[in-house]
């Protein structure tokens, strides 16, 4: 029922806990006391006393009943808020564990956990620890004495009725550690399809536009149906269990109070007790249960979030590498990499096989090879990605592997084909790079990826709001922001990743022109799949299935005759082939649009005879 591990995060927000109990100990103690002058009440006016006159009446009970009444509802508000302040701080402090960790994963977070259940279980899975903190642990503390007072204080109306109620009142506890036996597999499982289906729902969301390419989109659908019931079938297990075990402790709570009456009642009729005692003990009896029923009604809640902590602990205790001090030298920036091997998954099928290479500081490399050659590969090893590496990669006289992930961060600025945009403003994507920079550092970037012309024709400036996924740039746009942020960056390494693919010519020229413009000052790894690009790289490394086959200048790669210019050669006729359909398409354009003009010329001058 507690864990101690989620009480290890309460700091301060103890003394909300605490003051929750006593404004709920505040509040109980004005319940016995409006009972205790409600029965007075009574008492007198069945002996037709004076004190129920309308003067009396008023000063005796009615004043200090809506004193109590006022002091009840006060308590509870107060209550309320401690409860609210008791689990903000935590969730918060949750949060921020949980980013911390992702920050210390680095890149390399997702060989852990998959982006869906990450988002589920910082977003919702705390959100279910609301309960646990901001109410379920007052209401354990109170629950657990408040029968004890009340037994106390029902001593004087009658001890038997008192006994009797306070005997079964640990039945109910009984039966919600029952429920907790079943309850903590079913919430395992529950946790299981909820975090499976959330994956689905996101992949299928964020592939939706390849669905309806292929006309998939209705098969998709039903494997989110069939997920969707799996999940909704667990969702009506829990709530089944949730039922059963309310209906146990009504009756354990009803059925209670109920004996306890039966024995007041019966004492009452034996003469052992008097009425106002036996008024008190039918209107608490209930109190003796509802503290309990209380609790079991957020225990399920609770469960449900102490369920969540675990996944959430799960991923906090993921182990770390230890933390790594070594320093790069910036007088030294020179790249060795000796004998580099590495495989996914610790499969025997190696993406990169004994590469063996140097990268002076300050040149311009390019790595080139078909699809699926370790050209990425390569790339997330720089950038730490990718570890576990056989071999060596030397920055200077520093092993790669040696330098924390924040370190590298501030050595590598890495830049894909789909670096994302995010939602907000171009000022706000272009900060990620740098915090710190100005205006005319931004405008500067800008017109180094000819940028500066879109931002100036619109009013908002560098304030134009990008849609979600920059839905409102083109293709093109969105690849020259993503190299303007990174220019931004300022690292001495810069990782270019087929950043120059799936854009028109202008975009493509835009980006090589500030790539050899970066090289003048900084060291450009440049990975691309296109022969032209390379062509002024002061070394070209062609990888073949994981291995170097070539390496040289773009000069005496194309003079070897082997692969590189095979390569180069065969992109050349494919983009003469692509030139000269359209070249043909654009003759046929023109011949159809002059035969046009002559019909209509011909019928314009026999109108006019």
């Amino acid at each position: 029922m507690i864990k101690k591990r989620l009480l290890d995060l309460l700091k301060e927000e103890k003394k909300y806990i605490y003051s929750q109990v006593i404004w709920k100990y505040l509040q109980f103690i004005c319940h016995v006391l409006i009972i205790y002058m409600i029965t007075g009440l009574l008492m007198d006016i069945l002996s037709d006393s004076n004190r129920v006159y309308w003067g009396g009446m008023v000063n005796n009970y009615m004043l200090p009943i809506s004193i109590m009444a006022l002091i009840r509802f006060f308590a509870y508000k107060m209550e309320t808020r401690d409860a609210f302040l008791a689990s903000a701080d935590v969730k918060k402090s949750l949060r921020k564990k949980v980013y911390e960790k992702l920050l210390s994963l680095g890149i390399s977070y997702k060989e852990h956990i998959s982006k869906a259940e990450l988002t589920q279980l910082s977003t919702e899975g705390v959100e279910q620890l609301e309960v646990y903190f901001g109410k379920y642990l007052s209401q354990l503390i109170y629950s657990m004495s408040a029968p004890v007072v009340l037994f106390i204080i029902l001593l004087r109306a009658n001890v038997k009725s008192a006994i009797v109620l306070f005997v079964l009142v640990p039945l109910l506890p009984l039966s919600i550690f029952a429920v907790q036996t079943i309850a903590n597999k079913l919430l395992g499982k529950y946790w299981d399809k909820y975090a499976a289906l959330s994956d689905s729902f996101l992949n299928s969301v964020e592939g939706l536009a390849t669905l309806k390419i292929y006309s998939r989109d209705e098969e998709r659908a039903k494997l989110l149906d069939e997920e969707a019931e799996g999940f909704r079938k667990i969702t009506m297990k829990v709530l089944i269990m949730q039922l059963n075990s309310i209906i146990v402790m009504d009756i354990f709570s009803y059925g209670g109070a109920a004996v306890g009456i039966a024995v007041a009642l019966s004492e009452f009729f034996k003469g052992k007790t008097t009425l106002q005692g036996t008024l008190m003990i039918i209107l608490l009896s209930a109190e003796f249960f509802l503290p309990l029923r209380k609790l079991g009604s957020y225990f399920h809640i609770a469960l449900n979030g102490m369920a969540a902590s675990d996944r959430i602990f799960n991923f906090l205790d993921i182990p770390e590498e230890e933390e790594k001090k070594a320093d790069v030298d910036l007088n030294d920036l020179n790249i060795k990499i000796d004998n580099l091997s590495f495989a996914y998954d610790d499969s025997k099928n190696e993406a990169l096989k004994n590469i063996c290479f140097d990268i002076k500081a300050g040149s311009f490399v390019s790595i080139v090879g078909r699809s699926g050659c370790g050209k990425s590969t390569l790339a997330k090893i720089f950038t730490g990605e990718n570890k576990n590496y056989l071999g060596s990669v030397k920055i200077g006289n520093v092993e790669l592997s040696d330098i924390s992930g924040k370190r590298l961060a501030k050595l590598f600025t890495y830049c894909t084909y789909n670096s994302y945009i995010f939602r907000g403003t171009i000022r706000d994507n272009l900060l990620l790079g740098n915090p710190e920079a100005t205006e005319v550092a931004m405008y500067e970037v800008l017109k180094k990826v000819r940028l500066y012309d879109f931002v100036k024709r619109n009013k908002e400036g560098l304030d134009f709001v990008i849609s979600e996924k920059a839905a409102n740039l083109s293709g093109g746009q969105r690849q020259r922001l993503a190299i303007a942020r990174a220019l931004l960056h300022d690292t001495p390494f810069y990782i270019f990743d087929e950043a120059a693919s799936n854009v028109d010519i202008e975009s493509e020229e835009c980006i090589m022109h500030a790539m050899k413009e970066l090289c003048e000052k900084k060291t450009v790894i440049f990975i691309s799949h296109r022969i032209k690009n390379t062509i002024d790289s002061d070394m070209i490394i062609m990888l073949s299935d994981g291995e170097i086959i070539e390496s040289g200048t773009y000069k005496e790669l194309d003079g070897n005759k082997g692969d590189f210019h095979n390569l180069a050669v065969y992109q050349l006729e494919l983009e003469s082939y692509g030139n000269g359909k359209r070249l043909q398409r654009e003759e046929k354009l023109d011949d159809s649009i002059e035969l046009e003009t002559m019909e209509v010329s011909i019928e314009g001058g026999e109108s006019d005879e």
